[in-house]
């Protein structure tokens, strides 16, 4: 007899082996039992939370000959028969592969023949949403009116590509993703029936990479249990065999990063690369977890967006609250720009420690979002009252003195930074809109918020708060310059602070080369700050 991978030896034969998916089960359940069964369903989710097999089960319900409480009995001969694939009353249906309108045809000519046996015929169609637009038009009148014996059922998990008029003519079923929890002790009880040891820590981790998806973890275990058969599965071997960086390695690095430690997070490259890992595909995921770090911090309602697990969403709101956004956006640049650059280079390990020196040591920088991450630091030192500790301008531990007294007042005047000349009045109301800026931009929707955060601020003519973006950044200038026009930044500005300021942006300097340089006012106004220190 050939071998049954796990997914398919121990896929649910009834509504109470589902797990994860209470809600859907419960409420099915009922339907059988009231006789009140929908003709159309639309089961959603991501992958391998249960939809093709709870799509299964139900169309056994509906034929079974001897139903009961918990479902379909599984013994008698209909129930043998669709467990088997040779029912003729259960067609599924490959969307992505029969997606045509002469697909849809074939089975307005089918439903026009009542079932031979049982009592319904059951059209599953899987990944719906791959169907072309003519032929959902074709399925459109059959999904309206079926014959009574007919039912269709529709899987998919991108739902938001299926036109309206089908959404509205099926009942809708959203598939949650299942808890590490849930998944970790499903694990634990089948291979309790294989006979297989394993530790708790390594099925856990199997089940948060599955990142929700039962038939991920089963294919994860079954990859684990092959490599190192007939031992006790650890998590030791559990990471060696996967080849993936648990999320538990990116908060530590970024831990490292927050801490300006570099020993610590080049420490925490070398973990990886000393395990195995691949460098390319560790870059991918910590920007990707970056991402996410920066959609959770500057937004309350986010689940819909991110793809994680309840459990991962709830370990990275915690480590969200501790970053700030700009910092996010700026870690996130410097690995988009490495990922592409790993994609030739001979050193990769070189490039990667040298990306995670320029997160920790911002200052080794020139560019604009690591002057505004030195600048934040700054600030943080000031709140922190650290700065009293040196003078401000010098390094802790540097006087600017010589051995000589009257070469020493010269040598210290030439080390003395040139200060920026300060316009002689800023207006009040733009200095608190400038000193907020960060406040009101997290008030914004998604992505605008991100956009303006790019702009650098000055005064323009009439003391109007003047938005300027450099070349670089047209596409984010393009993004948002009909808000500012149409005075829609200037009702957020108002809303938020009870000022009102009116607003201008602006694209390039190099666009009006007889300007002189215009200032950014939130260094100049740090610039005060540090005056009255």
């Amino acid at each position: 007899m050939s071998y049954t991978t796990l997914y398919r030896k121990f896929r649910p034969e009834t509504f109470d082996e589902v797990k994860g998916q209470e809600h859907i089960v419960t409420t099915l359940k009922n339907q059988l039992l009231a006789d009140r069964i929908g003709h159309a369903y639309l089961f959603c989710g991501t992958r391998g939370t249960g939809k093709t097999t709870v799509a299964k089960i139900f169309a056994k319900a509906v034929n079974c000959q001897e139903p009961t409480d918990r479902g379909p009995c599984g013994k008698c001969a209909m129930c043998r028969a669709i467990g088997a694939g040779s029912s003729m009353n259960v067609i599924e249906i490959d969307a992505a592969s029969n997606n045509g309108v002469d697909n849809i045809r074939e089975i307005r000519e089918e439903v026009a023949y009542p079932p031979a046996e049982g009592n319904y015929k059951v059209y599953i169609i899987d990944e719906v949403h791959m169907l072309s637009i003519g032929a959902f038009n074709a399925l459109l009148k059959t999904l309206e009116e079926p014959p009574a014996y007919v039912i269709f059922i529709l899987a998919t998990t991108e739902a938001h590509k299926i036109p309206i008029t089908i959404l509205s003519r099926c009942q809708r079923y959203d598939f949650k993703r299942i808890t590490v929890e849930t998944i970790a002790g499903h694990l634990q009880e089948l291979l309790d029936r294989e006979q297989i040891k394993s530790e708790e820590r390594a099925l856990t981790y199997i089940a948060r990479m599955a990142d929700g998806s039962m038939r991920d973890a089963l294919s994860l275990l079954e990859q684990c249990i092959s490599y190192h058969f007939g031992e006790t599965l650890t998590y030791e071997m559990t990471l060696e065999v996967l080849g993936s960086v648990d999320i538990q390695v990116f908060h530590r690095l970024l831990q490292a990063v927050a801490e300006e430690d570099v020993g610590k997070a080049v420490g925490t490259v070398e973990e990886v690369i000393m395990q195995g890992r691949e460098l390319s595909q560790f870059v991918t995921d910590f920007t990707w977890y970056l991402r996410n770090l920066l959609l959770i911090r500057i937004s309350d309602n986010v689940e819909d967006v991110l793809d994680l697990s309840r459990d991962n969403l709830e370990v990275m709101k915690e480590a969200a609250k501790q970053m700030d956004p700009g910092a996010l956006i700026r870690y996130i640049r410097i690995f988009s720009d490495l990922s592409s650059q790993l994609r030739y280079a001979a050193q990769k390990r070189v490039l990667v420690e040298i990306a995670v020196i320029r997160l920790c040591k911002p200052e080794m920088e020139a560019d604009t979002l690591d002057l505004q991450e030195r600048i934040r630091r700054l600030e943080h030192i000031i709140e922190s009252g650290q700065f009293s500790q040196s003078r401000a301008g010098e390094a802790p531990g540097k006087t600017g003195r010589t051995s000589e007294a009257d070469g020493g007042d010269r040598q210290e005047s030439r080390e003395q930074p040139e200060k920026k000349p300060l316009p002689k009045a800023i207006p009040q109301e733009v200095k608190e809109v400038v000193q907020n800026w960060g406040k009101i931009c997290q008030k914004m929707s998604m992505p605008e918020s991100i956009y303006f955060q790019k702009a650098k601020l000055s005064l323009d003519g009439d003391n109007r708060l003047l938005l300027l973006f450099e070349k670089e950044d047209e596409v984010f200038y393009r993004m948002v310059e009909d808000l500012v026009k149409n005075g829609d930044l200037d009702r957020i500005i108002a809303s938020a602070t009870g000022r009102q300021i009116q607003c201008g942006i602006r694209l390039g300097e190099d666009a009006h080369p007889q300007r002189d340089p215009v200032p950014d006012l939130r260094e100049i106004i740090h610039m005060e700050i540090v005056e009255e220190e």
